[in-house]
């Protein structure tokens, strides 16, 4: 029997499911719906957008994806792999060329997934993937640098040279209230992460893991920025009230010109997305003993990723810190993951107020701890045990990633926001393109020697 284009992981991990299991998902996705709020926040601010567009990615693309998608336990929302680039294409193109870009990606991943291409990911090689993986980690750290010292600057460039630039010229200016809290906050984190499971009984340990430590940062600090009213910017500060609404239904901008300038962009988020996704998948698979669909994932980054303009959202894919989280809960069907959808709609329904006081140096804290989970930094150091075309594809897409894909904005020459987008994505398609040109003669030169 010819099996069905489109078939959901859900219609086969549903067959026998009973009540345990149930409970299994329940509170596995309790669980991960915790641990996705802050950082659903701060990959949305470190976009430079607003932190619901991070919430509703989250909740809209996260609920899509586990319902739609080829994993078991998979779990989609905003990723960090996306912060550098859409924080790019946001002041180049704009969000409404932003929401174009992620419309058309969603497109491209669709069609992928129905032409059968989902198989050819596994063909890239891992010296690209940990090189580029280890170069967005880096200027992840660096963009949030400014906001972790205190500093207030106006740069609108991510590219790493200006951001390194920017914190040389504006050192004066580092405020030691907010850089005392938030040293503190990334101590509390890294304490709760690897000290704790030291220093503490394993019985004690066991069951403090199950809190996340984003979460527990962010209610300790928040708690005593408010109680000692602590002089520095909360979320409800800069962006006021929270609304998820605010973006719901608001059709793209379909001009030719934003098309053209969003075309590039979309082909951008599409193959990253389709990497980090299906990567992700395989490491769930690892995780729960199964086997995902990279083409039926595929399908459901797609349609995740169509709906994001209509909802207010940003571009979504699977995310591994997420993903871990709920294997190791016990999740058993793609319901967890619907579950850690509703449950943070349900838990921001109920803590909107609190999040409004969250300092922003917290969520720079956690994105720190997040782009150091990110890396593979052992990668570097064993190195030596490879011949020297891994070595050198590695070592390249690294350097290309931190100097090239960041997305500079200093095009001086063209001063109209389409030159400026047109340019921008030109580099960064040429930029993967002699990335990707370069791996296979290396691969070639391996095989030859």
């Amino acid at each position: 029997m010819t099996r069905p284009v489109f078939r959901p992981k859900l219609f086969e991990t549903l067959q026998g499911y009973n009540r345990q299991r149930f409970a299994s998902d329940l509170g596995a996705g309790v669980t991960v719906s915790v641990v996705a709020l802050p950082l659903a926040m701060a990959f949305g601010i470190a976009s430079g957008l607003t932190p619901q567009t991070g919430l509703v990615a989250a909740i809209v693309g996260g609920f899509l994806i586990s319902a739609l998608g080829g994993s078991r336990v998979q779990i989609g929302g905003p990723a960090g792999a996306f912060v550098v680039i859409v924080y790019g294409m946001v002041h180049a193109l704009g969000v409404q060329g932003l929401m174009l870009a992620t419309l058309l990606s969603g497109v491209w991943l669709g069609l992928m997934g129905l032409l059968r291409l989902g198989v050819l990911i596994r063909f890239i090689p891992v010296a690209v993937i940990i090189g580029f993986t280890n170069g967005i980690a880096v200027l992840i750290a660096l963009s949030q640098l400014r906001t972790f010292t205190g500093m207030r600057s106006t740069l609108t460039q991510s590219d790493s040279g200006a951001i390194v630039h920017d914190l040389w010229q504006h050192w004066n200016q580092i405020d030691l209230w907010s850089l005392g809290l938030n040293l503190a906050t990334l101590l509390l984190l890294v304490t709760w992460q690897w000290g704790l499971p030291r220093w503490l009984p394993s019985r004690w340990s066991t069951k403090l893991a199950r809190v996340p430590g984003p979460m527990v940062a962010l209610c300790l600090v928040s708690a005593w920025v408010a109680f000692w009213d602590w002089p520095v910017q909360t979320i409800g500060q800069k962006f006021g009230p929270m609304r998820l609404d605010e973006g719901l239904w608001h059709w793209p901008e379909w001009r030719w010109a934003a098309v053209e300038a969003a075309f590039p962009a979309s082909l951008t988020l599409a193959l990253l997305g389709a990497i980090e996704s299906l990567l992700c998948a395989r490491v769930a698979d690892n995780l729960c003993q199964d086997r995902h669909d990279p083409n039926q994932e595929l399908m459901a980054q797609g349609l995740a990723n169509m709906a994001m303009p209509f909802v207010g959202g940003m571009p979504v894919t699977g995310t591994m810190a997420r993903t871990a989280t709920n294997a190791k809960n016990g999740a058993t069907s793609p319901v967890a993951g619907m579950v850690h959808a509703l449950g943070l709609l349900l838990l921001l329904g109920f803590a909107a107020p609190l999040v409004m006081a969250v300092p922003l140096g917290t969520l720079s804290a956690i994105l720190l701890l997040a782009a150091w989970q990110m890396g593979d930094w052992r990668a570097f150091a064993e190195l030596k045990q490879f011949r020297w075309p891994y070595r050198i594809t590695m070592c390249l897409v690294f350097g290309l990633t931190v100097s090239f894909i960041a997305l500079r904005q200093g095009f001086e020459a063209q001063a109209t926001p389409e030159g400026v987008a047109r340019a921008t994505t030109r580099t960064v398609v040429m930029a993967s393109l002699a990335v990707l040109g370069l791996d296979f003669v290396l691969t070639a030169m391996m095989f030859s020697i």
